[in-house]
């Protein structure tokens, strides 16, 4: 016999706007909401929904002897509120014993850079999943497939029974990707993806000058038939969006896909089963080595589709550089969006590969180059840094506060040009009501502001004199100063 396991992924990142080095310190949005909005509304209609519509039929229609298995990441569930009636259909699948794994919130590469935001982001999925629909995954599914033995270890850690991986030969060997198998020095079972019946369907379908275009439901049927006596267990893995989206409706993919389970169960020894399913009843077949990462992207398996050039190096490590301080903040704001900015399709955008299957690379670009991708991203990256300055700046300590309060030292008071000595910011506060015009035009001008530069180098408080820096108003900057000072009590 050989069972099918057919999984699909559902994502859809969140696009950055244009962004330019004159926006930086602007404070404007990083997200372009408008086109992320059109794309996903087309989406929905061209595949989505469509499909699940689909699936559902079919399900119902064989009294759930066909299943299938799909995950949907964080940033697209988010997105997916706006549609009720495609959430509505995931949840009915569920119910009909259709499975829904866990991932990686943001689509991340995190594994790679900080296993704690890794764990914290698996969390936020998991989390998510339950409160939408009311269930907790038992199989994990890392971003891209991205899979090792240490990926392994870390998700059974994290209570998951079963996780998901490419089944090329680059860790196959002469053996088949047909059996269940087990990750090196754990008890987690692995699934590999048949990639080539998954890439029959999910790239080569409308290929014309394939050699077995084109592919009905009873042929592809015959060879999942062939494996019988071969294998126990053929996985279909491939992005949800190959209904629809990347196989458009006049390629003939849903004729294709509303036939494939009568076609598949014609055969008495064939069935469906979800992920799990499929490691309860299956033993292992054997222990899987992969010491080093493999992913199912493009014809490589590797990571060079995020991290094959200095441009997407350097972003990924300037942005995992700053997750201590972002952290830090406590500013959600800043934490959501310097999470959004892990999105692994940013990284993808920068690729500058060219191969036969490089036109995937261009697929939803809002970008006409790598480059320019990259440039954008470091510009929204600049900005997010000096919002955490910022914060960093407005972050005083009890011991810091009284030091602001108190006088300076002996020598760094403020010489005022009518005579007056100012030794703390209540000093300058003061003397500000009443001082003349012509006083303050003196020290604040087009040319200085002696009372900012006081403030920073004798007093230390960078923020106060940032934030006065550009005042030339005499009752603003008091107003400000005042502010500040009560601010600072409230600490002591």
């Amino acid at each position: 016999m050989v069972a099918v396991c057919m999984y699909l992924h559902v994502h859809q990142p969140y696009r950055l706007g244009r962004f330019t080095f004159f926006d930086i310190g602007t404070g404007k949005s990083y997200w372009d909401d408008i086109k992320n909005r059109e794309i996903f509304d087309r989406v929905v209609r061209k595949s989505y929904w469509p499909t699940t519509k689909l699936l559902l039929e079919l399900v119902k229609e064989t009294n759930s002897a066909f299943r299938v298995a799909f995950s949907i990441t964080g940033v697209a569930l988010e997105q997916l509120k706006n549609y009720p009636e495609v959430l509505s259909n995931f949840h009915k699948l569920i119910d009909l014993g259709c499975e829904i794994l866990d991932e990686t919130y943001y689509h991340s590469l995190a594994f790679l850079f900080s296993k704690r935001e890794f764990r914290e982001q698996v969390k936020m999925h998991r989390e998510i999943v339950m409160d939408l629909f009311g269930v907790k995954p038992r199989v994990f599914r890392n971003t891209e497939l991205v899979y090792s033995n240490e990926i392994a270890k870390e998700a059974e850690k994290m209570g998951y029974k079963g996780i998901l991986a490419e089944g090329h030969e680059k860790i196959l060997g002469w053996r088949s990707p047909c059996f269940v198998y087990r990750a090196k020095d754990c008890n987690i079972r692995v699934l590999l993806r048949h990639y080539r019946l998954s890439d029959d369907i999910s790239f080569r379908f409308s290929l014309h000058t394939w050699d077995e275009f084109p592919l009905t439901a009873n042929k592809f049927a015959a060879w999942v038939n062939t494996h019988n006596g071969a294998g126990e267990i053929v996985n279909l893995f491939m992005d949800f969006e190959t209904f629809g989206e990347h196989q458009w409706p006049e390629t003939g993919i849903f004729e294709f896909l509303k036939h494939l389970p009568k076609e598949i169960l014609k055969h008495p020894d064939n069935e469906f089963v979800t992920p799990y399913d499929a490691i309860r009843r299956f033993p292992d077949r054997g222990e899987i080595d992969v010491p080093f990462i493999i992913s199912w992207a493009d014809t490589e398996r590797d990571l060079t589709a995020w991290m094959g050039n200095k441009m997407q190096e350097y972003a990924l490590r300037k942005l995992y550089e700053l997750e201590e301080r972002v952290l830090k903040t406590g500013d959600k704001n800043i934490i959501e969006d310097w999470r959004k900015l892990q999105i692994s399709d940013h990284f993808y955008f920068m690729c500058t590969k060219w191969f036969a299957d490089g036109d995937v690379h261009k697929y939803f670009n809002p970008y006409d180059t790598p480059y320019d991708a990259f440039i954008n991203f470091m510009n929204v990256l600049e900005d997010l840094k000096r919002r955490i300055e910022e914060v960093e700046s407005r972050k005083v300590t009890r011991e810091k506060a009284i030091k602001f309060l108190s006088d300076v030292k002996d020598g760094e008071e403020f010489y005022c040009c009518d005579g007056s000595v100012y030794r703390n910011l209540r000093d300058l506060a003061n003397a500000l009501k009443t001082m003349s015009d012509a006083v303050f035009a003196y020290h604040v001008n087009a040319t200085k502001n002696d009372f900012a530069n006081w403030i920073a180098l004798c007093i230390g408080d960078t923020h106060l004199a940032e934030k006065i820096s550009n005042i030339k108003d005499k009752k603003l900057m008091r107003k400000i100063i005042l502010e500040r000072i009560r601010e600072l009590k409230k600490l002591i």
